[in-house]
């Protein structure tokens, strides 16, 4: 039995047990704040036949839940009484020669940057490192599509195509500082699953691309058919209902002796020398050479992002 036959077979147990879940009626939606009853916000159309072409972006070191978790909720989605699949799911790569993805996943991308079929959405994960020839099929492919967007540090992508400019993006919680000060022309937010910039999205760190493509297909095709794509998942996050729900990550970290920070990255490190720098009289550690270099070039810039 395929994914399709069991969404099928399932679907009118899962809609129906979801919708008690993220409805449950007047009284569900009175405990909601206003952030979180945004499903008659920025709606998609979806086609009145066939499926939405859904391209995922990959190259050397594509982080593996940052475009699984996405595809996995697109290809949960099932509409009662219709026989397409509401998304057509396929990778584009500069080539079709396989890559690594984090952990040494082994892909075969379906199509390259000449072929691969004009998509409605665009998925960008976090990856090494972009190219022109990347960058160029994003920015051609933005001009067409529904909706491009990234998650985790594929953000950065996004910035490098120059479709962010002067607008507001995520990225994980990691990466905060590092992007402030690369691209300071777009407005960074912090603490946040997911941020909606009309025809942009980026999303938070890793797990976030799940509430992110949740929130998609509640704008394409209604919360109740998003509610039932989460059950099937058995998924029990609310960030797509609500993306202030990751507020903790908006907390600044403190450095101190017995707990210091790379001030790059503020990840928790055992203090090296050779991985030191001194600036104002003051001895700074860091994760990796580097982190070391960038805020050898900018030290400011970093310690007034930390502030």
């Amino acid at each position: 039995m395929n994914r399709r036959e069991l969404l099928q077979k399932t679907t009118a147990f899962s809609f129906l047990s979801a919708i008690p879940v993220f409805r449950g009626g007047a009284k569900s939606d009175r405990n909601l704040s206003s952030d979180q009853i945004t499903q008659d916000a920025n709606p998609l159309k979806p086609p009145a036949s066939g499926s939405i072409p859904v391209a995922f972006v990959l190259s050397e070191g594509a982080v593996v839940i940052d475009f699984s978790g996405p595809w996995e909720v697109f290809e949960s989605v099932n509409l009662p009484r219709r026989m397409d699949a509401p998304f057509q799911l396929y990778t584009v790569a500069a080539n079709v020669n396989p890559i690594h993805a984090s952990g040494g996943m082994k892909i075969v991308p379906d199509y390259s940057f000449k072929n691969a079929p004009v998509p409605k959405v665009v998925v960008i994960p976090a990856q090494n490192s972009s190219s022109p020839a990347m960058l160029n099929w994003i920015r051609k492919s933005a001009k067409t599509a529904d909706l491009t967007m990234s998650v985790c540090t594929g953000a950065s992508i996004l910035a490098e195509s120059g479709l962010l400019a002067g607008k507001s993006a995520t990225t994980h919680h990691g990466a905060y500082k590092t992007f402030a000060v690369d691209f300071p022309e777009i407005h960074w937010k912090r603490g946040v699953r997911f941020v909606e910039e009309g025809s942009l999205a980026t999303a938070g760190g890793l797990s976030s691309g799940i509430d992110l493509a949740l929130r998609v297909v509640e704008r394409y095709f209604g919360r109740e058919v998003a509610a039932a794509a989460a059950f099937q998942m058995e998924y029990q996050g609310q960030g797509w209902l609500n993306p202030n729900v990751n507020m903790e990550y908006a907390k600044a970290r403190v450095s101190t002796a017995e707990h210091p920070l790379c001030p790059v990255c503020d990840m928790e490190i055992t203090p090296d020398p050779k991985l030191s720098s001194v600036y104002h009289g003051k001895t700074y550690y860091f994760c990796m050479e580097h982190h070391k270099a960038m805020f050898d070039a900018k030290p400011r810039a970093f310690l007034e992002e930390g502030e």
